[in-house]
């Protein structure tokens, strides 16, 4: 039976948005939120740059030790032979490649550079290289994909098969796609080209969810593995992309996926930390939650007028769609509290810091408080904000790991675990 899988891009598209920003030790918190939520893939960023070249470093180690579960890390290249090169040594297995397919883009951003042929082989250069490199999955990114004919998709979906791909990500780049138009197309291509086709779908219409929906109906229609791209609370460029927790609350509650047994997550899909991430990513992106942003936002499962207020009172179903309770709680971090309080942070004292770790019950790994507390000072000095009780856990658990995202400043703790990895 065909299933689907999310594959989660906040940390390449999403912290790509203007005007807001995600620090390393941020996208660190949202790879380990997505493996809270049982995502399948996280596309961490762009490992051929230099400044990503800790943080990758810190996430293939964490995830070594176990901090992702079973999250698999990817990377996002160009689709050229030197950006895969430069990020092959730094140990991440999956890779999406991507290239412009449209004739629009041929024409008004390659400017005559590139025509359809070079861009195959441009495209399955890269694929090889990255197998070549020891890579697990490939998938090849078609930018433009929903301006992009059908002969020319099929033609370069076939090139990247034959050159070692595992998916073709068709890529609704400026958001004008339409759901009955999507999911043709979707059913067409993966069918002729026999591969799963990935939806990546931007909100510029108010249509990114019902396109991812859509597209990876499609996907089941021919009989191949639906992968859906998503980003934390819609963020991304421009409107946004397919917002994370709608794309799965839709699949659950519209079209029955876990209830039924013709379709299927390929994942354990856990919902319960949905307000937890969701929040947290509000927090450290500076964005607040629209009120009726959709499962976490304030007036999500509020009542008012009288008809509703009633009906509520007497079931909630009556004008719930779901269960509040299945989201999980919403945080309640220490910074938070009331009145007199002791934080730990970048200026904080070691009786601080114990003060804060014993409050909140956190055991700290192989019992190495002081490189914890140093860790703790340098993530807040990065984040500039108080740090939240699920990143205190997370450093208390693996800070010989995340001191790989700050290279000269503890050199010894990073070089003893580039040793044991």
């Amino acid at each position: 039976m065909p299933q689907i899988h999310v594959l989660d891009v906040t940390n390449r598209d999403g912290v790509q948005t203007a005007r807001t920003g995600l620090s390393k030790f941020g996208k660190t918190m949202v790879n380990s939120y997505l493996s809270r939520l049982g995502v399948a893939q996280s596309e961490i960023g762009f490992p051929f740059l230099f400044h990503e070249v800790p943080y990758v470093r810190a996430q293939v180690a964490l995830a070594r030790a176990g901090a992702f579960g079973n999250l698999r890390l990817s990377g996002w290249c160009r689709g050229v032979v030197a950006d895969v090169e430069k990020s092959l040594p730094l140990g991440l297995q999956h890779y999406n490649l991507s290239i412009s397919t449209s004739d629009y883009m041929l024409a008004n951003k390659f400017r005559g550079r590139l025509d359809r042929a070079a861009v195959v082989r441009e495209m399955t250069a890269a694929v090889r290289a990255a197998k070549a490199g020891g890579a697990q999955t490939v998938g090849v990114n078609a930018e433009d994909g929903s301006r992009t004919d059908d002969g020319f998709l099929l033609e370069f979906a076939l090139a990247a098969k034959e050159a070692g791909a595992d998916r073709v990500r068709y890529c609704d780049t400026i958001g004008g796609d339409t759901p009955d138009r999507i999911r043709d197309r979707f059913a067409t291509l993966a069918s002729a080209a026999m591969m799963p086709v990935e939806t990546h779908c931007h909100n510029d219409l108010g249509l990114a969810v019902a396109n991812t929906v859509s597209g990876a109906l499609g996907d089941l229609d021919a009989g191949q593995d639906a992968w859906v791209n998503t980003c934390i609370n819609g963020i991304g460029e421009r409107a946004g992309n397919a917002d994370l927790l709608s794309t799965l609350l839709a699949f659950r509650h519209g079209f029955g996926v876990g209830d039924r047994d013709d379709i299927a997550f390929g994942d354990p899909i856990d919902l319960t930390w949905a307000r937890r991430f969701s929040t947290w990513a509000s927090y450290a992106l500076g964005q607040p939650l629209p009120f009726n942003q959709v499962g976490t936002g304030r007036n999500a499962f509020s009542h008012e007028s009288g008809i509703h207020a009633d009906g509520a009172l007497k079931d909630h179903g009556n004008y719930e769609l779901y269960d509040e309770q299945t989201l999980g709680p919403f945080p309640s971090d220490w910074h938070r509290q009331p009145g007199r309080v002791v934080l730990t942070g970048e200026y904080g004292g070691k009786a601080g810091y114990r003060h804060v770790v014993e409050g909140l019950g956190l055991d700290i790994a192989d019992g190495d408080e002081d490189l914890a507390f140093e860790v703790t000072q340098l993530c807040n000095a990065m984040t500039g904000r108080p740090l939240t009780d699920d990143e205190l856990r997370l450093i208390a658990s693996y800070p010989r790991q995340l001191a790989l995202l700050f290279p000269g400043h503890l050199a010894e703790a990073s070089a003893a675990t580039s040793l044991s990895a």
